[in-house]
């Protein structure tokens, strides 16, 4: 079934190619670049231009902070508790890391 504004939307993209809309367009004529997967492209690439990273890099950040954290924390229930959710991170992390790949 098609969109309900199908025909809307192809009459838009067939005044604007008549107006010349899509004259000069970088890359015109050229092949697209190599996707390593292609499934995922459009998101992949919308994900990269908002400044998105893989949850694995967010994570290790985080993960980052809570070393900082435990360097400068003197109290040794505090320093526990910080240990405890390093650990537990790591294993997000690894997991993360195999879901990505």
């Amino acid at each position: 079934m098609d969109h309900p504004l199908i025909d809307l939307i192809n009459q838009k993209i067939a005044a604007a190619e008549a107006d010349g809309a899509f004259d000069d367009l970088e890359g015109a004529g050229k092949p697209l670049p190599r996707e390593e997967d292609p499934e995922n492209a459009l998101i992949n690439r919308l994900i990269k231009e908002s400044g998105g990273v893989p949850e694995f890099v967010s994570l290790s950040r985080e993960l980052a902070k809570l070393r900082e954290e435990l360097r400068e924390t003197g109290d040794r229930t505090r320093r526990q508790d910080i240990m405890k959710e390093m650990s537990m991170m790591e294993a997000k992390i690894d997991l993360a890391r195999k879901q990505a790949r």
